[in-house]
């Protein structure tokens, strides 16, 4: 049976004419899959009660099973989901006064292998379905009530969506962008382009054909100004150096929905924080416009690493304000449940055996230490 979830406009108008029904019973469907949340076929009214029996035997509308959810005293929700074969992922929704953002995962770990990310020190596992990733937001939305009959109001409690979870968006293109579509269709979620950020490390020719495909506002993991530094800590660096990078943006910006790339930075204390990697970073970004959000970085078991101390960030954002750069610092949230940015981890059978390499090598370092 297909997973009704796993499918867009055009998907779905494709299954409902290979059996022998109109288009707009693609559009029905999608309404009352996304828009109302319902994933019983006898629950959807305007809906022939042959189709519906139909639809019974041919497909399911299965989202992801909620397996954790966990507030934080700041109000934020982390979500573990269970994505079968041993693996779950996380989603964050954080709540503020204006806006309500789901930050959503997009693979079951991570292959970059970021030095200060603990998604990547999992390892890799596989890439989320459209169902899977879209259904994050659909179980979501659930559990914060926007699909009650008395939920006037309440139906975009979460304005905002960022593909910013567990993994690199872009190296799970195809579904990203499926997903992505469904995010922006009016019969499904109706959100805005300029609502909808995808985040990436820097897969160059990934972010060419999302440009070309469904250009939704960007945001760039940079995390230092030079590429001997980015090797350290970003590792894809290595294949899509510095240069490469910044012409991408460039041209990203030609079609965007925005007239800035954000520039995601992690501030490590004493590895990419001085006034200098500042005056770096201000020479890279100079010819692409853009904003920054430093990010204070969150500590995770196992890493050697320190949040870079606050005099040091705000000086770090002075100087790229006084070049005319907008820059934001972000507030940490949700940190007492490990929710906040660098910090999701969820459940992940390693493919890469990386888990295992570092084990061993660390098995070998306290052996040669010991004599």
């Amino acid at each position: 049976m297909i997973n009704l979830l796993d499918l867009d406009a055009a998907g779905l108008t494709a299954f409902f004419s290979g059996h022998g029904e109109k288009p707009f019973r693609a559009r029905q469907v999608l309404r009352w899959m996304h828009r109302f949340g319902q994933a019983d076929f006898d629950a959807m009214s305007d809906i022939a009660r042959s189709l519906r029996e139909k639809l019974k035997t041919l497909a399911l509308v299965a989202p992801p099973t909620v397996v954790a959810d966990r507030l934080a005293e700041d109000g934020t929700r982390k979500f573990l989901f269970d994505v079968g074969g041993g693996n779950a992922v996380e989603a964050v929704f954080i709540p503020e006064d204006d806006r309500g953002t789901l930050c959503v995962s997009t693979q079951a770990g991570c292959a970059l292998d970021c030095s200060f990310c603990s998604t990547g020190k999992q390892g890799f596992n596989r890439n989320l379905t459209v169902a899977e990733i879209v259904g994050q937001l659909w179980q979501v939305r659930h559990a914060l009530g926007a699909y009650q009959p008395a939920a006037a109001g309440v139906e975009r409690v979460v304005s905002n969506v960022v593909l910013m979870g567990m993994g690199e968006p872009l190296a799970n293109l195809d579904n990203t962008v499926m997903a992505l579509r469904l995010l922006l269709d009016d019969n499904a979620y109706g959100l805005s382009r300029r609502r909808v950020t995808v985040s990436t490390s820097g897969l160059v020719p990934a972010m060419d054909r999302l440009r070309d495909e469904c250009p939704v506002a960007l945001a760039v993991s940079l995390h230092a100004p030079n590429d001997r530094l980015r090797d350290e800590l970003v590792p894809i660096n290595r294949k899509y150096p510095l240069q490469e990078l910044m012409a991408a943006c460039r041209r990203y910006l030609e079609k965007a929905p925005r007239d800035f790339v954000t520039f995601e930075y992690v501030m490590l204390d004493g590895i990419n924080d001085s006034e200098a990697h500042a005056r770096e970073v201000l020479a890279l970004t100079r010819d692409v416009s853009c904003k920054f959000n430093l990010i204070p970085f969150n500590p995770f078991p196992g890493t050697s690493y320190r949040r870079s101390p606050a005099p040091r960030i705000r000086r770090f954002a002075e100087l790229l304000m006084a070049s005319g750069v907008v820059t934001t610092t972000r507030k940490t949230r949700g940190d007492d449940i490990d929710a906040a940015c660098g910090q999701l981890a969820g459940q992940v059978l390693d493919r890469t055996q990386r888990t295992a390499r570092r084990s061993f090598v660390v098995h070998q370092q306290r052996q040669e230490a010991c004599g």
